[in-house]
């Protein structure tokens, strides 16, 4: 192999394709090109789109993406190898991948004997056949093929020279890419390590005669054991140079290989290259950007990309990071776009809380006034229920009150923008077909001038958001873009059953940023209430500090 392959590492999306095939997932034309959009952004070599033969959907993506203009990355159609009996060029599948006018096409040919004669239920020697016809058809109707061993590692384990010998078809017909899949993601990484070593013998052999060969063998692992990354590095490590997968990991069944994961691995693990330089900063971003776009969640506690990812609660690790950063991080979050994160919380420490309250105030220290009391603060209130490590923007809150307080001079916005001087909230429930509603009065001071408003919601915290808003629109307009985007109640202890406190976490939103506002009482509603006052607030007081900037 030429010294350039050891050194990239192609990178192929099918979030398109296989990342379609996961469960609640469900694409439209419109998504697609957006997804294929963003990939393009990230810098991947390849995009998976999809089966022309499948759907008209995925045809009627082809036919629009020819009129993109991508920077980095290329289109694949995916398809399988020809149907048994009949020659390639009469099996309609085939012909819809070559109408789907992209540069390289995946085709998926069987490798396990078992699938051969079970599912197949063809010869041993007809599989063969399939495979090195479909291959053939096809590059000389100049494709780049990108030949998919399906079950290859539980075909390898099964019979080893059936296995290989449809790899030795698929080359000698042409094959621009030999990738070897898990298909049921059953495998460990030591199985995944020896057959890429046995198929790298296959394909390149130790000898200083042949010319240096642009064929790349890749890997495309499913996560069904939870081992879809390990054994990718692990193919990587032994050889392997193209990998495939889906940014955000979602597929078939358990999901496929987490690109997001793999790829910053690969580049600042392996030192080897597998995006444009730069580009792996705008890693978290981009993940966000397509799983938003498939409506699903980033997890959380995703490697390198999640949110907390980088978060740290402990003291000891707080206080670690905060005098030698790789005492607890693996990396720099800044090289895959995210950010340290200390969570607030009774476990911090006073080094944490100080590295959080330097946003709102610089001069604050671990051993400053304001640390000393939020920190007592912090113990007090979570003692009550309150939570701070998922409600940023309460913290920040209580942190400028704390140092407006001791500190009046340094103007730290020392006093409420509003006040809410009575509120009012009813339900009703009628009986027959009349749909349940809430109304919601409240009346709010501004400076000296009161507003009364009021608001109709399907529930008495929508209402009271609504009736809020609206009081306070007449003074603040820019609330107009202020949403409620989530909204969780947990309760604090059963043991007192309806009377027992309950914590609300309201996650809000103006279109551009998101925060998190937390609010404690035996009342639900009034818990609503403090979480909706503290997310207003932040976004006027965040409104402000950006108007001095």
């Amino acid at each position: 192999m030429n010294s350039e392959r050891l050194d990239t590492v192609e990178i192929l999306d099918t979030t398109l394709r296989d990342g379609a095939q996961g469960e609640g997932i469900s694409f439209s034309v419109r998504d697609k090109i957006a997804i294929a959009e963003a990939l393009d952004e990230l810098g991947v070599s390849w995009i998976e789109a999809g089966n022309p033969g499948s759907n008209p959907k995925d045809m009627e993506f082809f036919r629009l993406a020819k009129g993109l203009k991508f920077k980095n990355a290329r289109l694949c159609a995916f398809g399988s190898t020809r149907k048994k009996g009949i020659a390639p060029a009469d099996d309609p599948q085939l012909r819809s991948l070559l109408e789907a006018g992209t540069e390289a096409v995946v085709i998926f040919g069987k490798s396990w004997d078992l699938h051969v004669t079970q599912v197949l239920r063809v010869s041993l020697e007809e599989n063969i056949a399939m495979i090195a016809e479909t291959v053939q058809f096809l590059k000389n109707r100049g494709r780049i093929v990108i030949y998919d061993a399906e079950h290859f590692f539980d075909g390898w384990k099964a019979n080893g020279e059936y296995a290989l010998s449809t790899i030795k078809a698929a080359v000698d017909a042409g094959a621009d890419r030999i990738v070897l899949c898990d298909t049921n993601g059953g495998n460990f990484p030591d199985v995944i390590t020896a057959g890429v070593k046995a198929v790298s013998s296959l394909l390149f052999p130790p000898s200083t005669l042949l010319p240096p060969s642009t064929l790349l063998l890749g890997i495309h692992a499913h996560n069904d054991s939870d081992m879809a990354s390990a054994n990718t590095i692990a193919a990587v490590q032994a050889g392997a140079a193209h990998v495939q997968g889906t940014l955000a990991g979602f597929g078939e069944r358990c999901g496929n290989t987490t690109l997001a994961s793999v790829i910053p691995s690969i580049e600042l693990k392996m030192g080897k290259r597998c995006l444009p330089e730069g580009n792996l900063a705008h890693l978290s971003e981009l993940t966000r950007k397509v799983a938003e776009i498939a409506n699903v969640s980033v997890s959380e506690s995703m490697p390198y990309v999640g949110r907390r990812a980088f978060s740290h609660k402990a003291g000891m690790h707080a206080d670690g990071i905060l005098k030698l950063n790789k005492s607890f991080e693996h990396i720099d979050p800044a090289l895959v776009g995210n950010g340290r994160h200390f969570l607030m919380s009774e476990v911090g420490g006073r080094s944490a809380i100080a590295e959080r309250a330097k946003k709102i105030e610089p001069s604050i220290t671990k051993d400053h006034p304001v640390t000393a009391s939020l920190a007592e603060k912090m113990k007090n209130l979570e003692g009550e229920g309150w939570q701070f490590e998922s409600a940023d923007a309460s913290f920040e809150l209580m942190v400028r009150r704390e140092f407006a307080m001791q500190f009046p001079e340094k103007h730290v916005h020392d006093k409420p923008l509003f006040t809410i001087q009575a509120y009012r909230v009813v339900s009703e429930h009628p009986t027959g077909n009349t749909i349940a509603c809430s109304h919601a009065w409240v009346k709010v001071l501004v400076e000296s001038q009161s507003e009364i408003a009021a608001a109709e919601g399907d529930g008495p915290v929508n209402a009271l958001d609504g009736a809020l808003r609206r009081a306070l629109a007449r003074f603040y307009p820019e609330l107009v873009k202020v949403r409620l985007d989530d909204y969780k109640v947990r309760v604090i202890d059963g043991k007192d059953a309806t009377a027992a406190k309950v914590r609300v976490l309201i996650e809000s939103t103006d279109g551009i940023n998101r925060w998190t506002t937390v609010g404690v009482s035996a009342d639900i509603i009034d818990a609503s209430r403090a979480a909706l006052v503290d997310s207003i607030e932040y976004k006027l007081i965040g409104d402000i500090e950006r108007r001095k900037e």
